[in-house]
């Protein structure tokens, strides 16, 4: 099983991820980048620094030399001052992963944060125990490639087959897309920015109000 972080599994972390965003453009570039105007959510980091480096004037031959500095400098600081988050996790979230572990389901994440930033994440608000693996933002510029990796990663290590039953839970458009790329069920929680009403224009497989109400049965879980 897949879980997107933002919106899904937890909700309303605060301003530190967009600010150590800013101010690793900053100090690898010397430009005042801003993701003020940039619509993040659903977005993978590296797609958003480029953004906004983009609209402060950067080439993007320039932004591509600087993203791995602005990359690591951004996880650095966020490892280093990511607060506690086990107040912020998404109703039902916990229970889902306990369940999930129980019945040895591996569980993963496909997220558009770093790599660092994702699994510290998950550690603060106290998930880290129940997911076995991650495809981040650092490995791909797209989201449905995410998707891709994420299964290939499960597939090689022997996790799933082609019987098993893979899904991507996650609460915004782009998760719908990048599942329906990969021949994937989505089930979107209306847990994020999304309306439940603008998911539905996409026709998830599912579509819940949270985690509380995780469709079990219809995925023969």
């Amino acid at each position: 099983m897949l879980f997107d972080i933002d919106g899904t599994l937890v909700r309303r972390a605060g301003p530190l991820h967009r600010e150590v965003l800013e101010e690793a453009a900053r100090a690898v570039t010397g430009v005042a980048a801003t993701t003020a105007n940039i619509p993040t959510q659903g977005m993978l980091d590296g797609q958003i620094i480029t953004l906004m480096l983009r609209e402060a004037g950067l080439s993007l031959a320039a932004i591509k030399r600087a993203l791995p500095a602005i990359m690591e400098s951004a996880q650095n600081s966020y490892v280093e001052r990511c607060p506690d988050l086990t107040k912020k996790v998404c109703p039902g979230a916990r229970s889902v992963l306990h369940r999930l572990a129980r019945k040895q389901v591996r569980a993963g994440l496909v997220t558009g944060n770093l790599s660092r930033i994702g699994w510290m994440k998950m550690e603060r608000a106290g998930l880290k125990q129940y997911l076995q693996f991650g495809a981040f933002a650092e490995l791909a510029d797209e989201r449905r490639k995410l998707v891709a990796h994420a299964l290939r990663m499960a597939r090689r290590e022997g996790w799933i087959t082609r019987h098993s039953t893979v899904a991507l839970v996650g609460d915004h458009e782009n998760d719908i897309l990048a599942a329906q790329a990969n021949g994937i069920p989505i089930v979107s929680v209306a847990t994020g920015v999304s309306p439940a009403a603008d998911l539905a224009k996409l026709n998830p497989d599912f579509l819940i109000d949270d985690l509380r109400s995780f469709p079990w049965q219809e995925l023969s879980l």
